[in-house]
Formats: C-alpha cells, sequence, structure tokens
C-alpha cells in the first residue's frame, strides 16, 4: 500500500491555516508525524480520515481517491483519535463486538475469538466485562486502540496514542504496533520524540500546519553529526548565549542549566560536542518557529 498525500491545505473558518501545502508519500510500516501541540497533526489526521474536508489538493491510497471516497476509505480505516467517548454503560467486550459487526465480521464465533484476540493484546482481558465507564484513563486509551485494530485495516492513525500509558502498557502498544507495521500504513502522531525514535522506520515534522522535515529517523541524526555542543551555565546567562548561538534546546540539572547549540564548526567557550539524537533534530527544525527553551 502507499499514501501519497499531494498539496494539502487547510484554513479554519476563523482564519488558522491549519495545514499548508503538505505533501508526503507513506508505504508500509510506521510513519512518525511529530510536530509541537497545535502544530496542525490532527488536523492533517482528521483530513486523512475523511472527518473533514481539505481546501486544496488530494489523497491517494494506492488508486482509491481519499477525499471523495469517504466510504470505502473508512472499510480500510482504523482510527484513534486524540480523545474519543465511549459508551459508560457497556462492556469493553460487548462493545468491540459491536464494531466488529459495523465492520462487516459477520460471524459470531469469528467474532469472538477476535475480540478475545484484541483484548488480550491491549491488556484487558480480565477487564472485558467492566463497563467502560469505570475505566480509568489509560485502560480506555488501550480500549481506543483495540477498536481502531478491528477489521484489519490497510490504514491506522493513531493520535497522541501513548498519553496516560505506564511505562508497561506504552512498550506494550510499541509491540502491536511495531507488528502491524509490517503489512499496513501506520501512521503515528506525537510530540513525544521516543516514540518516533523507537517505532518509526520513516517520520516528518510539521510546525505551523507546514512539513519542516521528511526521511528517515537514522539519516535525520547522521546529518547532524559534529554539529551539536553542550555547556552548562547559569540560568541568568541564558539570554546572552541566544544571542549569539542557536540554541535547540535547554535542560536544568543539578541547579545548572545545560544547553544544546546547532553550530557547523567547534564554537569554543568552554562548549563539548555532544552526541547528537532525533530531539536534536525535532528542536533545530522548529527552533526558527517556537521558542525551544519553553518546551
Amino acid at each position: 500500500m502507499k499514501l501519497q498525500i499531494n498539496s494539502l491545505s487547510k484554513t479554519y473558518a476563523n482564519g488558522v491555516k491549519a495545514i499548508k501545502d503538505v505533501s508526503l508519500t507513506l508505504n508500509n510500516g510506521m510513519f512518525g508525524l511529530l510536530g509541537p501541540n497545535g502544530a496542525g497533526k490532527s488536523s492533517l489526521m482528521r483530513t486523512i480520515a475523511t472527518l473533514q474536508e481539505a481546501d486544496a489538493g488530494s489523497i491517494f491510497l494506492d488508486d482509491l481517491d481519499v477525499l471523495n471516497n469517504k466510504t470505502r476509505v473508512r472499510q480500510l480505516l482504523g482510527y484513534l483519535p486524540q480523545e474519543f467517548g465511549v459508551y459508560p454503560k457497556i462492556s469493553a467486550e460487548r462493545m468491540l463486538d459491536h464494531i466488529a459487526q459495523l465492520k462487516g465480521v459477520g460471524n459470531a464465533a469469528e467474532r469472538k475469538e477476535l475480540v478475545s484476540a484484541l483484548l488480550e493484546n491491549v491488556n484487558l482481558s480480565k477487564d472485558r466485562k467492566k463497563n467502560l465507564g469505570t475505566y480509568s484513563g489509560g485502560m480506555k486509551q488501550r480500549f481506543g486502540i483495540a477498536q481502531a485494530l478491528i477489521g484489519n485495516p490497510k490504514l491506522i492513525i493513531v493520535d497522541e496514542p501513548t498519553a496516560g500509558l505506564d511505562p508497561a502498557e506504552r512498550n506494550r502498544f510499541y509491540n502491536l504496533l511495531s507488528q502491524l507495521g509490517e503489512n499496513t500504513i501506520v501512521i503515528l502522531s506525537t510530540h513525544i520524540v521516543e516514540d518516533v525514535s523507537t517505532l518509526c522506520s520513516n517520520f516528518a515534522i510539521i510546525c505551523q500546519g507546514e512539513v519542516l522535515y521528511a526521511g528517515q529517523p537514522d539519516n535525520a541524526v547522521n546529518e547532524m553529526e559534529g554539529k551539536i555542543f553542550t555547556k552548562a551555565i547559569n540560568n541568568s546567562e541564558l539570554s546572552f548565549y541566544q544571542d549569539d548561538f542557536t540554541v535547540i534546546s535547554t535542560q536544568l540539572k543539578t541547579g545548572k542549566l545545560h544547553i544544546r547549540i546547532l553550530q557547523d564548526t567547534d564554537p569554543g567557550r568552554g562548549f563539548i560536542p555532544a552526541v547528537p539524537n532525533l530531539e536534536d533534530v525535532y528542536f533545530s527544525n522548529i527552533a526558527t518557529r517556537v521558542d525551544v527553551t519553553t518546551i
């Protein structure tokens, strides 16, 4: 499968330009969409998921025109939005069974086996009979993941999926998505760099509705080799260093502010070379759009 996004744009009625001429090509596997809150990630996800119209551009899933064949796209889609509601007085087991019927799984025995496997995969088997209204935030998130996987979707969109998950649940989710990505296009929208670094073979950085970078995480990090330097300074000195260097991130440790800068040559002044990582790629790309020292 291939998802081709061409020159996609969306402006809301209040004048906010949520998507600005976005073009991306996605193949089978995990694709990370990385950006700060309000970057346009959710707007792009909703457009791909046929939940809102685009003002311009096109989206094709292989030969299927996504924007003009919404019903067919929804049959091939698994979607977990950032925020979703649940029916509070129905059990997870019954709700998944109902969704499976809506997705075209007509055989009751097949549905039972499918629901059982999904609940096991998201660690909800022991809570299968409980009403969804009694679930914690993390449990609801895991239920949302399960419902997104019904019907063997060819395209899966998950928007900030690890919110509310503890480390063990997060690792379970990582493993599940990695398995799915072998035969499916999985779009992972997140502001957590570690999610992309851990899971995704390709990614894009989006900010203020625009794609600032697209490529492979390892290649992106390699491009930063020899260009990242770090130093511990006093908090009061930050503005002086911002005047002279491109400060891409800051971190307070034991009373000292550790800054990382992007520089083509050794800056001297007590800076030492640092091993680059995907956070450096991310922050260096969005540094001209937002104040990264406040993130």
